[in-house]
């Protein structure tokens, strides 16, 4: 699914209403009618509802949810913020509000500010995605009682104060904390950085019917990879295949004392599909392999406790590496002749990055398309250290263009940066999966896809996305906080299963 900045999606609302056609106070109408059915299925009718709403659109939308709630039973209370501008809508459903019976409370200053209680709801609706400073006066303090209240916190489109891309106000923006954010249409860039997590405990995408062909034609370099993405490229199995159709995948992983990490990472490219696997590891694995990877072949190190060398490796589809690695000298000579004779897809993780990281000048002699899969940690000591999520995908698009590579940036909604610049952000996941072991089986699950022949960006989306729904079907059995990476390994065939019956 595409999603745009907020000056794209000001267009795409201009267009939808010169298109469909459709009055804008009409669409307006639309976005606060998605909200309420939203509200209505999820919200208790007993609570308090008391909206809090700014002079801009963002307002009006407030305004109408509040009319809609009204004659629909609810307990409602109106406030507003007295301004020496509103907006054309917002001005519109202030008249129709007039018209009722409602509680309508205009703030002027702070002895108008409703009482708030931990059994209200609250709907903000001060200030929408086109915030350009930061709230103050008045409003700022607003925000504050709100954030103080203790109340449930409904905010509409965006938590005010929040802006849609950066924040370049750090510290300085008063924010609402929202409880649920119910975003229309599209989500905002700025929900997925981690410096923003403390306003959105949650939110909510809402289609309001923008129109489908501008949609469609806009360009942007962001994506939200959805169900409907992956099962796009999902590739069916064939009646008369055999496991030669589905590649040889090579993993090379392990040192002594984390030789885990590699019967991690084997596992999972052997359950993604790849017709064959392959693990080479130092003496001191071969055994532990043998046991719990069986239905892999294990090529074994001179070397008793480190990988020293590897053969043939362009016998193979795909070769993943990095895993319980090591940084040995010989190891790192290892990698530099890899990335010099390769000439099949290379995915990079753990050690090997954190070889790299040390030695720069092999960054550009990774082949083109190599996938890349660094933790924040990894990636600030490859490419320097990020004050913020934002600056660290600006860094990561600037560096996947300049070395063109595919920059999987692991975390919350886990960043697939392709070496055009454009970004795509992961739905599936759970806080459960930032555990040891769990990126180990990340790479393994996309070096099993690249040996089956999907692209290399294709092969990252579906590799993410397989590892998120996998953690996500390992978190319904157990929880959160005692989830394991061998558990989102043991879930991937249910994942891949569940994909596959859509």
């Amino acid at each position: 699914m595409k999603f745009f900045s907020a000056e794209q999606i000001r267009d795409i609302d201009a267009y939808t209403i010169a298109n469909e056609p459709i009055a804008s106070i009409d669409l307006m109408e639309r976005a606060s009618d998605a909200m309420f059915g939203w509200i209505a299925k999820n919200l208790p009718a007993s609570n308090k509802y008391i909206f809090v709403c700014g002079p801009g659109n963002n307002g009006g939308d407030g305004l109408a949810l509040a009319r809609m709630m009204f004659f629909a039973g609810y307990n409602i209370e109106v406030c507003y913020l007295n301004s020496s501008w509103y907006s054309v809508d917002f001005s519109a459903n202030l008249s129709r509000l007039k018209k009722t019976n409602i509680d309508l409370n205009e703030i002027s200053v702070e002895l108008d500010f409703p009482i708030f209680t931990q059994n209200d709801i609250v709907i903000d609706a001060l200030y929408g995605s086109g915030l350009s400073r930061p709230i103050d006066d008045i409003g700022a303090k607003l925000v504050q009682i709100i954030n103080q209240s203790g109340a449930y916190v409904v905010s509409v489109d965006i938590p005010s104060g929040l802006f849609s891309n950066e924040n370049p106000y750090p510290n300085a923006n008063p924010v609402v904390r929202a409880t649920v954010c119910l975003t229309l249409q599209f989500p905002k860039l700025s929900f997925f950085f981690v410096e923003n997590e403390q306003y959105l405990n949650r939110w909510q995408v809402l289609p309001i019917g923008l129109h489908p062909r501008v949609i469609e034609e806009k360009m942007t370099p962001y994506y939200f990879i959805d169900k409907a993405d992956i099962l796009s490229i999902l590739k069916p199995r064939t009646v008369f295949s055999h496991k030669g159709t589905y590649g040889h995948c090579l993993v090379i992983a392990g040192s002594y004392g984390m030789i885990g990490a590699a019967v991690l990472c084997t596992k999972a490219a052997v359950k993604s599909g790849a017709g064959l696997v392959t693990v080479h590891v130092p003496k001191c694995g071969y055994s532990i392999v043998q046991q719990s990877v069986p239905m892999a072949m294990c090529k074994v190190d001179k070397n008793e406790h480190f990988i020293t060398s590897i053969l043939d490796i362009d016998k193979h589809s795909s070769i993943c590496i990095g895993p319980g690695l090591g940084t040995n000298p010989e190891t790192v000579k290892v990698l530099e002749k890899l990335i010099s004779d390769i000439k099949v897809p290379l995915v990079i993780d753990a050690d090997a990055l954190n070889i790299i990281s040390e030695n720069k000048a092999l960054l550009s002699s990774l082949p083109e398309n190599t996938i890349i899969t660094p933790h924040p940690g990894e990636f600030d000591r490859l490419f320097g250290k990020s004050i913020s999520g934002f600056e660290r995908l600006n860094r990561a698009i600037k560096m996947a263009k300049q070395c063109k590579l595919i920059v999987v940036l692991k975390g919350a909604f886990t960043q697939i940066v392709n070496s055009d610049g454009c970004v795509y952000f992961n739905s599936t996941g759970n806080a459960g999966m930032a555990t040891g072991g769990s990126g180990d089986v990340l790479t393994g699950v996309i070096g099993g896809l690249l040996a089956q022949g999907y692209l290399p960006l294709n092969a990252a989306k579906l590799g993410v996305y397989f590892h998120g729904l996998a953690g996500d079907i390992a978190k319904i059995n157990l929880g959160e906080t005692a989830l394991s990476a061998q558990n989102i390994e043991e879930s991937l065939s249910l994942a891949i299963k569940y994909l596959e019956n859509q």
